[in-house]
């Protein structure tokens, strides 16, 4: 998996991965390390510790759009991962998006999507991590290439992985994270959502494994 990666996890961008804000743009340059792998250890580090989980931290607002997250200080793993792909594509280090379907909350709960990122770093190629976020008991997620510490496990009876690098998120999923009131609503409805019909080579690349997740 160390084939350079398409223009498109460089730069696909839409009004989500809004990695020209001034903010992001601002803050990028303040992660900025000594080579490529310091500088995404260091953004990821930022999001992981620095945007509350939404439902740990009881935070009843929804973001989606990477600016907005900066902005408010809160995101689900969705929107984390938003920013930290924006702080990435800042720094021209190639990013994509990767999903979970996961129980929400227990194997007989109702499914969600989880979602993380994967960097592209040169001797190493694709790394898959997660900045979720430490505030749950059980998980401890770090930005170690070769290693690969997701938050989560598919266990339960349902739940699996899609074996992707998508270059933007998932349309079905902004489109019902946009139409969220607030994180009640989420816990209420969450959102269980299917990856696009049809994407080109350029646009997603095919996970096919990696160091197993710690759990």
């Amino acid at each position: 998996m160390r084939e350079q990666p398409s223009e498109a996890f460089l730069c696909a961008d839409d009004e989500v991965i809004n990695h020209g804000h001034p903010q992001i743009l601002a803050l990028a340059a303040k992660l900025s390390g000594q080579n490529p792998e310091d500088t995404a250890r260091n953004c990821f580090d930022w999001v992981r510790d620095q945007i509350t989980h939404s439902i740990d931290f009881h935070r009843e607002e929804v973001t989606c759009l990477a600016s907005d997250v900066l902005g408010v200080g809160t995101g689900l793993c969705i929107a984390k991962s938003h920013l930290l792909v924006a702080l990435w594509r800042a720094h021209r280090i190639p990013s994509g998006f990767c999903y979970q379907r996961l129980a929400l909350d227990g194997p007989s709960s109702p499914y969600c999507t989880h979602g993380f990122v994967a960097v592209w770093l040169e001797g190493t190629g694709w790394y898959r991590c997660d900045a979720r976020g430490n505030s749950k008991p059980g998980i401890h997620c770090t930005f170690t290439p070769g290693h690969e510490n997701l938050a989560y496990a598919t266990v339960h009876e349902g739940e699996h992985e899609y074996p992707g690098i998508w270059a933007q998120p998932w349309p079905e999923l902004v489109t019902a994270m946009k139409r969220l009131k607030n994180i009640s609503h989420y816990l209420m409805h969450p959102i269980d959502a299917a990856p696009p019909p049809f994407c080109d080579h350029d646009h997603v690349v095919a996970y096919r494994g990696g160091p197993s997740p710690s759990g």
